[in-house]
């Protein structure tokens, strides 16, 4: 193996070996940038804010798993388990408002920080989730 050929394998693998830094850096410095930027309430709705025009405007994602989603939901809400918002962003829209919810906030929160870090800006969480929807909500159709 020649000089040039040791170069080129070592620059090869030192690339390989730094490139998951990167990516990994680049995440971090974006949600650092989310998180510096964003106001304090950013992000959420109440269900008392889920009047009817907020209802029929919106979309509704249940990011509990199937069993859950199956054993009741808001009506009109399409499930997507909060592990695989990213996964299937294509199906999540960038021209509406769109709510995610869990049993009470947590799972869909994380969710809703990830699909926010990669741009999504009109993507909210319900604040007490599907439980205080139940209860709170302004509007249950």
């Amino acid at each position: 193996m020649t000089l040039k050929h040791l170069v080129a394998a070592a620059t090869v693998a030192f690339g390989l070996h730094t490139a998951p830094t990167l990516a990994q850096d680049a995440a971090i410095d974006a949600m650092q940038e989310y998180m510096m930027f964003s106001e304090y309430e950013a992000g959420i709705i109440l269900p008392q804010q889920l009047d009817q025009t907020v209802f029929e405007a919106a979309l509704f994602v249940d990011t509990r798993d199937a069993g859950q989603f199956e054993e009741g939901t808001i009506p009109g809400a399409v499930n997507i388990e909060w592990r695989e918002v990213l996964d299937r962003i294509d199906q999540i829209p960038e021209d509406r408002m769109t709510i995610l919810f869990c049993n009470t906030g947590s799972l869909s929160a994380q969710a809703a920080f990830a699909l926010r870090v990669a741009g999504r800006s009109n993507v909210v969480v319900l604040q007490s989730g599907f439980t205080g929807w139940q209860q709170d909500a302004a509007y249950r159709p």
